[in-house]
């Protein structure tokens, strides 16, 4: 995989950050609480940093919005133009371009309806693509660099290539692509890829899936200069069949432009020392952890429903789908619950894992709560009161809420794969600097045992489970470490001109 040379910019770089999300502003998972800070992270560094994003109908602060430009994206040999605006808004101190076309983007949800995805999904982000390059010369933003994240935005690099080829404005722009899931890739029939001419007039066959479908991911990967995955494992699982979700040619095609950088904290937002939703803030030090951990558990059970009682409790927050494990868990939960212990869970997703759910703490009123709903005061009041934090996920590109839960001293129980193994250490492996615990068998027995064992040290060897909570909250993961890494992958081979020094790391 890549190497990175230590580099030095000599000038600040001009970076658009392209994303379908961005928290503060729009949010369904983990895309948006990146795409709110590493653009931070990187103007704290002194750099030009610009986000262009849809402007759906839910946008926080929509009606305060002002438009910056009218405009239309005209494609030939589309006989019609797309008009559309350019929205001003904001990412904290970050400038937000929001496009806002009403036939694509005015709509109840982002992605999908009732678990189902819009039909036109191909086109919509097609454009979201053309219109994040149409709109730069029109505002006058000439970016060094055009930071791409996930399908929705694979195009950008391939009309960069193509389309924009020949362009003086973006002569010496190059593109980078964030992998933050492989296992969605943005796969379209021809028919939706009208705003983008150039793949219906030549055959792209390291864009096809198949010769009547595109993958934007695909495109995005082999176009942009610099691909990057969320963690370095995750960039290694990449380049097999099963961590790449079938992508691992592509991705073996790129190996020497291939990075892995994981994810930083927003230690801003989950901090429990001044933390709004949590009832009680604390410190790491052993008086505050304790009296600030009880109070948020009475609280937590208060919220949910749980009889008070000084027991251990095993927290969840997550979309219900199979990749975050939760078939692994519905199995023996039941299980589990014949030990003192109590289980709560909050999320939405697949109608029937949360019926599988719900009927399990029906049966277990005094023991396990769920609760169908996104809330992010609560996933505050669980990561704060919770003792033990379940992520035992199917793959996991890096995550966030394990991060979250060891400022609170919460230790994760996860599952070895993706970021998970880059960001907790397991106590059986290496129990004196252990922040959790780790499983790795893709099984409910496997994760039973793993259980077990975390509450098997939380009943027997408290002194014990209070320094593991200990090194947890002594854990940092850093936006501006990892942005200095974003920096240094920018500015790597010949992205763009720099000081270099022959300082050498392994890029994953």
């Amino acid at each position: 995989m890549a190497t990175k040379k230590k580099t030095v910019p000599t000038a600040p770089l001009k970076v658009l950050f392209v994303s379908s999300e961005v928290e503060g502003l729009v949010k369904t998972g983990g895309l948006a609480d990146v795409a709110k800070s590493l653009p931070a992270a990187l103007k704290l560094m002194g750099h030009d940093v610009r986000i262009v994003m849809p402007f759906y109908k839910t946008v926080t602060g929509r009606e305060q919005a002002v438009s910056l430009l009218s405009t239309e994206l005209y494609v030939e040999p589309q006989p019609a133009a797309v008009g559309y605006q350019v929205m001003q808004l904001a990412s904290g101190d970050v400038p937000v371009y929001a496009l806002d076309a009403p036939q694509y983007f005015d709509r109840p949800e982002l992605y999908a309806e009732n678990n189902q995805a819009y039909p036109d999904n191909g086109e919509r982000f097609a454009f979201l693509s053309a219109a994040a390059l149409d709109m730069c010369e029109k505002v006058d933003f000439q970016p060094d660099i055009i930071h791409c994240n996930d399908w929705h935005t694979g195009l950008v690099p391939f009309l960069l290539k193509t389309r924009y080829a020949q362009s003086d404005f973006f002569a010496n722009t190059k593109s980078v692509i964030t992998v933050h899931n492989a296992v969605f890739k943005g796969i379209f029939n021809y028919d939706q890829y009208r705003l983008i001419p150039e793949l219906i007039q030549h055959r792209y066959i390291n864009a096809e899936i198949d010769p009547s479908h595109i993958s934007m991911l695909k495109a995005g990967v082999a176009y942009a200069d610099k691909v990057n995955a969320v963690s370095p494992n995750y960039a290694s699982e990449m380049l097999t069949h099963l961590g790449s979700h079938g992508m691992e040619a592509d991705f073996q095609n790129r190996i020497r432009d291939l990075y892995g950088i994981v994810n930083g904290c927003d230690y801003g937002d989950w901090n429990p020392e001044t933390d709004p939703y949590i009832k009680q803030k604390f410190k790491a030090n052993k008086v505050s952890l304790a009296r600030g951990k009880k109070a948020c558990k009475k609280d937590l059970q208060q919220q949910v429903g749980l009889p008070v009682v000084d027991l251990p409790v095993y927290g969840m927050v997550c979309r219900l789908t199979e990749q975050k494990g939760i078939h692994y868990l519905i199995p023996i939960l039941k299980d589990f619950l014949v030990n003192e212990v109590q289980v709560v869970i909050v999320g939405t997703g697949d109608p029937a894992l949360a019926s599988a759910l719900r009927q399990i703490s029906e049966a277990h009123a005094d023991k396990f709560a769920f609760v169908e709903a996104y809330s992010n005061p609560l996933a505050h009041c669980i990561t704060a009161g919770a003792d033990f934090f379940m992520m035992p996920s199917e793959f996991e590109p890096c995550g966030l809420n394990q991060m979250y839960s060891l400022a609170y001293g919460t230790l994760p129980v996860v599952r070895a794969v993706g970021g998970l193994i880059d960001t907790v250490i397991d106590y059986d492996d290496k129990p004196h600097v252990a922040t959790g615990f780790i499983f790795s068998d893709p099984t409910p027995e496997a994760l039973l045992i793993k259980l077990q064992r975390s509450l098997l040290l939380y009943s027997q060897k408290p002194q014990e489970f209070k320094r593991l909570q200990q090194n947890a909250m002594a854990c940092q993961f850093s936006w501006q470490e990892s942005a200095q890494q974003y920096l240094e992958m920018y500015l790597d081979g010949d992205m763009l001109p720099s000081v270099t020094s022959t300082e050498s790391a392994s890029g994953v």
